[in-house]
């Protein structure tokens, strides 16, 4: 067939191009897809499920086959985010080595790493919306992330014989990391402390956390 009758075949009535069929799987990653990008130009408040529609080039009935409206693909968009925050915080615990202070740092550098990189996701994970801070999404995704930071800090104090309570270091950690994850991606440190190396004030901090001597 000549190309200007592959053009033509692939035209619905009217001359008109068809839209790219979707299999079951492909339109939900591409209304995630779709959404995820939304989220970072504008914000999870500030687009429309119709928004995601167009963007993925699908119509305004097609979510609804596999989402009941907006914020179930934010609730999606959420818990992946919460994924990814989990396998990079061990990957890098277990690069450093698992219960160690070494471990442990890095994962809070990594914690502040990520807000950087993903702060449209991060912003949503930590947010304000009620719709995605049902008690089955803390406990499945929030406390588990916390629960991670726990238990290594509980394996560190075991093998070091630090007295404390590994859950209350845990949080005073998490604390301590989200705050300056908060506060770099709002811009605060650029406006009163811009030449502060963070990374080494969290290697800095987080020994003495846990009341544990700073490494090397």
């Amino acid at each position: 067939m000549s190309s200007t009758g592959q053009r033509r075949a692939s035209k619905g009535t009217g001359g008109k191009p068809r839209k790219a069929g979707y299999h079951h799987g492909d339109l939900r990653e591409a209304l995630i897809a779709a959404a995820t990008r939304l989220v970072g130009e504008k914000g999870a408040e500030n687009f429309t499920l119709a928004d995601a529609c167009r963007l993925a080039g699908v119509s305004t009935a097609a979510p609804y086959k596999h989402f009941r409206d907006r914020d179930e693909i934010l609730e999606e968009i959420t818990a992946r985010g919460f994924d990814a925050f989990a396998e990079r915080s061990m990957a890098a615990v277990e690069g450093h080595g698992v219960g160690t202070l070494e471990g442990i740092t890095a994962m809070a550098q990594a914690y502040v790493k990520f807000a950087v990189e993903h702060q449209p996701v991060f912003r949503l994970m930590f947010g304000q919306n009620p719709a995605l801070k049902s008690a089955e999404m803390v406990q499945a995704y929030g406390n588990r992330c916390l629960g991670r930071v726990i238990e290594q800090i509980g394996i560190y104090c075991e093998r070091q014989g630090v007295e404390g309570d590994a859950k209350f270091l845990g949080v005073q950690v998490w604390t301590f990391v989200h705050g300056t994850a908060s506060l770099l991606i709002d811009e605060d440190y650029a406006s009163v402390a811009p030449d502060i190396d963070l990374e080494a004030m969290v290697a800095q901090a987080v020994p003495k956390l846990l009341s544990a001597p700073a490494a090397g």
